[in-house]
């Protein structure tokens, strides 16, 4: 199993592990030290080696972190884990604080009102994040410090950094050599007139020199520092075992991470640096050197948002894999008596038939199966503790994704577990129209996430509700579940372009009783001008990729617009047509069952 059901929390160690950190503190003579949720290279997921946040606090979630000063300690969470975050930690010696509505400054100013000086490791730590506490903090006495890691002080046992190999990544699935990468980021380099860049980002790293590994578990990374030159040399800065067994450009310089912040500091002429992503100590290396520091995007990052034509091809066809393995799961879900199935068995199985399509290399993260009220827990990981056996009535929302050499997918589907109530139905055939709405927008070029994700919200909105993540997330090609730029946010800035792949998944969250969540992956194209439409606009819309029936017992006619219904109808239909042929015989009686026209 990819997927381990064991209890990762520990929040029965965060007392005596929080008083050792405070006495680390008071050697320092320290009023506080902060504890992210991040490695140095600002992954979305971390190895064991860098858990530090879950090993203080037992908090699991993929984003947040910990302010500890001397008398009181705060847990940083966002809306989407302010429910599992009150049964993970120590509710007596840590304080849930709700971010970003409450940000790192406002708390500190009430924690330290005669100001003091709060700890912080620069490789955790991006540039970005400092600038803005710091900009907070001005004019208080509250002072922010680079130090030593506190936490990998006190942590005796704390695991080895992952020294996994990387291996090559074929043209045949990236769809463009890592030459030509580097050649068309140098040239951005030179148009702007700097003379290098620094990445810091382990999924631009694999995805310039057409590498992949295994140093993060679910996510097919390897983790290393490069800087760009802008005559396309790259300086890679890697463990030399980890690249024995790569075809790299003889060009291509590697030395070993130790020498990465010695060259950083020998860098003249403009260097790029992102501040989202840049750790603070690299900003240090080079201020000790001559070399000017900007600031902009890291060169790799729109390019590789941007999928190719082989790219997008591969995903398609991953996602066809992958729809294969889910209607198998829906078809054997279908038949099990409620009361005989539980959250485990469900995930358990779903890995199963993905492994038995013979393509999956990793699930690309651990799958939410989240039954009756474990499912309004939005990031809910099901543990031999937690799970719950599967009840009439319930509604199950099953989040997962598999990693294939193709592609990376992600789909959401929520399923009635016997007969559900009227409420629950309401819920999610308003999340459905939300979902239908974003599939079948069209929008002017130059238009960002921010514009257009309400789209998916106005359904719920109506009837006086919402939910508290965004709409959709960018997804990488074999690599992160989550990737940027793009995003479906009310803060997303970045211009949706073609080749952009997606998630679409609105939600409703009634905690202590159901979620529900739908999702789909699509791709930003351009769309054909409808008659009467002005040919001179340049307008984009989705295709959508991820192809499974939704579940047509939750779905409330009465609710529907005509235009609702026949996008399900048609939706349903290139199911069939697309996985008809590809299916068991059981799988197949389902699939015609399950994409009946409403």
């Amino acid at each position: 199993m990819f997927q381990s059901f064991d209890t990762t929390s520990t929040p029965e160690h965060g007392p005596a592990r929080l008083a050792k950190l405070r006495e680390e503190l008071q050697k320092a003579r320290l009023n506080g030290f902060i504890i992210p949720r991040a490695d140095a290279h600002q992954g979305e997921y971390v190895a064991p080696h860098d858990e530090r946040l879950q090993w203080l606090t037992g908090f699991t979630g993929s984003a947040g972190f910990c302010c500890a000063l001397t008398n009181s300690a705060g847990v940083f969470i966002d809306g989407r884990y302010r429910t599992q975050v009150k049964s993970q930690i120590d509710l007596e010696h840590f304080t849930p604080v709700p971010w970003p509505e409450t940000s790192l400054a406002d708390w500190l100013k009430t924690q330290l009102p005669n100001g003091g000086v709060v700890g912080f490791d620069p490789w955790l730590i991006t540039q970005g994040q400092i600038e803005a506490h710091e900009k907070a903090l001005a004019g208080t006495q509250i002072k922010l410090h680079p130090v030593d890691n506190f936490v990998d002080a006190i942590w005796v046992d704390q695991p080895e950094p992952p020294m996994t190999p990387a291996f090559d990544y074929p043209i045949e699935y990236a769809g463009k050599s890592s030459a030509d990468k580097r050649k068309d980021c140098a040239e951005d380099l030179i148009e702007k007139g700097e003379s290098a860049a620094v990445i810091t980002l382990p999924d631009s790293l694999c995805w310039l020199l057409n590498i992949r590994g295994n140093d993060v578990s679910k996510t097919p990374l390897v983790h290393g520092f490069a800087v760009l030159h802008a005559d396309a040399r790259v300086d890679l800065f890697i463990v030399s075992s980890k690249v024995e067994n790569l075809t790299l450009d003889p060009t291509l310089s590697i030395s070993a991470p130790k020498e990465f912040t010695n060259t950083l500091a020998k860098l003249t002429g403009k260097v790029r640096c992102d501040k989202t992503s840049v750790p603070v100590a690299v900003i240090d290396a080079l201020s000790e050197g001559l070399a000017e520091i900007t600031y902009g995007s890291e060169p790799c990052v729109l390019p590789k948002a941007l999928k190719n034509d082989v790219e997008i091809a591969g995903t398609r066809a991953a996602h066809i894999t992958d729809a294969t393995a889910m209607c198998e799961l829906l078809c054997w879900l279908d038949q099990q008596p409620a009361g005989s199935t539980t959250e485990i068995d469900v995930v358990t199985q779903l890995e199963q038939k993905r492994r038995n399509t013979n393509a999956l290399q990793d699930i690309s993260f651990d799958t939410i199966s989240g039954a009756g009220p474990n499912g309004a827990i939005m990031h809910y990981r099901v543990t031999h503790e937690t799970a719950r056996t599967l009840q009439d009535g319930d509604l199950l929302v099953l989040d997962s994704g598999g990693q294939y050499l193709n592609g990376t997918t992600d789909i959401t589907r929520t399923i009635a577990i016997g007969e559900v109530g009227s409420e629950e139905s309401t819920a999610f055939t308003r999340v459905l129209q939300g979902m239908i709405a974003m599939s079948r927008m069209r929008w002017p070029k130059g238009l960002a996430g921010r514009d257009i994700e309400m789209a998916a919200r106005m359904p719920l909105w109506l009837a006086g509700q919402d939910f508290d993540h965004g709409v959709g997330h960018g997804v990488g090609h074999f690599l992160g579940v989550h990737e940027g730029p793009q995003r479906l946010s009310r803060v997303s800035e970045i211009p949706l372009e073609p080749g952009m792949i997606l998630s679409n998944e609105p939600g409703y969250y009634r905690e202590g009783a159901f979620g529900i969540r739908i999702e789909n992956l699509c791709v930003v194209r351009a769309s054909e001008t409808p008659k009467g439409g002005d040919a001179h606009r340049k307008m984009y819309d989705f295709e959508t990729l991820t192809y499974v029936p939704l579940d047509r017992r939750l779905i409330r006619l009465d609710l529907l617009s005509k235009a609702e219904r026949d996008w399900i109808d048609s939706y349903h239909a290139q199911c069939r047509t697309k996985l008809i042929g590809k299916l068991s015989k059981d799988a197949e009686n389902w699939l015609e069952n399950a994409t009946k026209a409403l």
